[in-house]
């Protein structure tokens, strides 16, 4: 509903060493309100000011607009040693006034940063270091007994919990997985094409692609967006059952949460990440045929037979065994984050965010590790 506010307006009158301020109008946010600070310069320079009164004879409606105006009044005039005197103002406005000043700010309460010595800045993350590296090995050492209490039949958790893991973490991801890989797949091979082309070589753009995907690119991409999509599901379903005491209820009925939460879901991930691979490195080939095809005198049948001369079964084996080590690292990232989440909204937040960069960094150490060793030995 539209209502029409009179205009505000304050009018400023000094009586001997007395200041009269008469607020004239409708205080709202709606209306245009005067600048204060004629009044709080007058306020400044006029040392001969002891007091300050209102007059509010003709004060329509009001809301916050003014009650922010009168507390930079009663602000600027404790600073000056002058007296406002509020008794005149009405009685809401003097109700949220008392409320505002019954507890004066506390004048240390603002934290200052001191300057820290680069000394303590280094030994902060040599402990920061050592704390979430047993922290890790505290997990991954509880995550193995439990694995081998599953081998033992002894793990307890629910079947259909493995089954509903799998269910989001396979077929729900391959929309994603789709789309990433294929344009993977085109990228490598325009890259390709750009030197490949100079010497009318570009028949070995499917080889290019193919031992790509199939070693490197299709296994790490599928790893790096399970990260982002799975990894923080995990660390943001596991926090917010720790915000709301499930975990706990769960170790009060004798329930242990690394069996009856973590090991459904790394098993989830173990399972499914090799066929991920596998559809990623296939997605990957489909769209470097495209470019091939599309843009250079390259058959498909060529393509296809050139990619199946090129990759051999140890190339597939090479990727599905990393994309395999990264989903454990997935589910032990996500996992472990979500586990040491603390009680509140924002810290499954953190959680998260964390989950996602600790599975980023372990993925590229391990993907650089795993290289490293498979040219060492000739695989």
């Amino acid at each position: 509903m539209n209502v029409n506010y009179l205009p505000c307006e304050i009018k400023i009158t000094q009586q001997a060493s007395t200041l009269v301020l008469a607020l004239l109008g409708d205080w709202v946010l709606d209306a245009n309100a005067p600048s204060l600070q004629p009044l709080l310069d007058q306020m400044l320079k006029g040392s001969s000011i002891q007091r300050v009164i209102f007059s509010t004879k003709n004060l329509g409606h009001w809301d916050s607009l003014l009650m922010t105006d009168l507390i930079r009044v009663i602000d600027q005039g404790h600073h000056q040693g002058i007296e406002v005197d509020t008794s005149t103002l009405p009685e809401g406005i003097q109700g949220l006034l008392k409320l505002v000043y019954t507890v004066p700010e506390r004048l240390d309460a603002k934290r200052i940063d001191a300057k820290r010595h680069w000394l303590e800045w280094i030994g902060d993350g040599a402990l920061a270091v050592i704390k979430e590296a047993t922290t890790l090995c505290t997990f991954v050492g509880e995550t193995a007994l439990s694995l081998w209490a599953l081998l033992l039949g002894k793990a307890r958790f629910r079947r259909i919990d493995l089954w509903i893991n799998i269910q989001d973490c396979g077929p729900s991801a391959v929309p994603i997985i789709t789309l990433i890989s294929f344009l993977i797949g085109l990228i490598l091979a325009f890259v390709g094409a750009l030197q490949l082309a100079l010497f009318g070589a570009q028949i070995y753009i499917a080889d290019m692609v193919g031992l790509g995907m199939t070693r490197e690119m299709g296994g790490f991409m599928a790893a790096i967006i399970m990260s982002g999509r799975t990894g923080a599901a995990f660390a943001a379903q596991l926090g917010t059952m720790q915000v709301n005491s499930e975990i706990d209820a769960l170790k009060t009925m004798g329930f242990k949460p690394m069996e009856f939460l973590v090991l459904p879901r790394i098993l989830a991930l173990i399972l499914i990440m090799p066929m991920l691979c596998l559809y990623a490195d296939l997605m990957g080939i489909i769209g470097g045929s495209l470019v091939t095809v599309g843009f250079f005198d390259v058959s498909f049948l060529e393509y296809f037979n050139r990619t199946a001369d090129a990759v051999h079964l140890k190339d597939l084996m090479v990727g599905v065994t990393k994309c395999s080590v990264f989903g454990i690292l997935i589910a032990l990232s996500g996992c472990m984050r979500g586990m040491q989440c603390g009680r509140s909204a924002s810290a499954v937040g953190k959680a998260a965010t964390s989950a996602v960069v600790t599975c980023i960094v372990f993925i590229v150490i391990a993907d650089s590790t795993m290289t490293l060793i498979c040219n060492r030995i000739g695989i």
